[in-house]
């Protein structure tokens, strides 16, 4: 089974649509550092984390030293994704904020997003078509550039 390590962002966007299953369809588990689950308390995604505990795992990180090193430019969450994801040898870490995938790559960590989850969600049969869930994903405050949407588009051939 693939490890997956994911960051808050993606775990909110999709869970207030209705799309969180689709992360249990593609990969089977996730994991979420202690600092996810922390910054979700307050979100009404907390409740579909605590209900699939089942397929979302909290783990503490081990190595809290190098939290400094990234605490400049990053959130908890975002820190504490990254250091998840070296400990456990991760294969996916799925964050969506530019500076986090970019020092995420640094690290030579295989970054994707949550639009690159909506793609794969698509190739894989898992929904018909992509525009519709980018369109939710708008409505309930999620940001996402008109290019960026053409581009994701453009890759769903839509």
């Amino acid at each position: 089974m693939r490890k997956v390590v994911v960051n808050t962002t993606p775990i909110i966007a999709l869970s207030d649509i209705g799309y969180l299953h689709l992360l249990k369809k593609l990969y089977g588990e996730i994991i979420i550092p202690q600092a996810v689950y922390d910054e979700i308390l307050s979100e009404p995604a907390l409740s579909d984390v605590k209900m699939n505990r089942d397929w979302i795992r909290v783990e503490k990180i081990q190595d809290t030293s190098q939290k400094k090193m990234y605490k400049a430019r990053l959130h908890a969450g975002e820190v504490e994704v990254m250091i998840l994801a070296q400990e456990k040898n991760a294969d996916l870490v799925i964050i969506d904020d530019n500076t986090a995938k970019k020092t995420a790559k640094y690290l030579g960590l295989t970054v994707t997003g949550t639009l690159g989850v909506l793609l794969k969600c698509k190739s894989s049969g898992y929904i018909e078509e992509v525009k519709p869930v980018l369109e939710k994903l708008e409505d309930n405050g999620l940001y996402i550039s008109s290019s960026v949407k053409e581009y994701v588009l453009e890759l769903a051939a839509e």
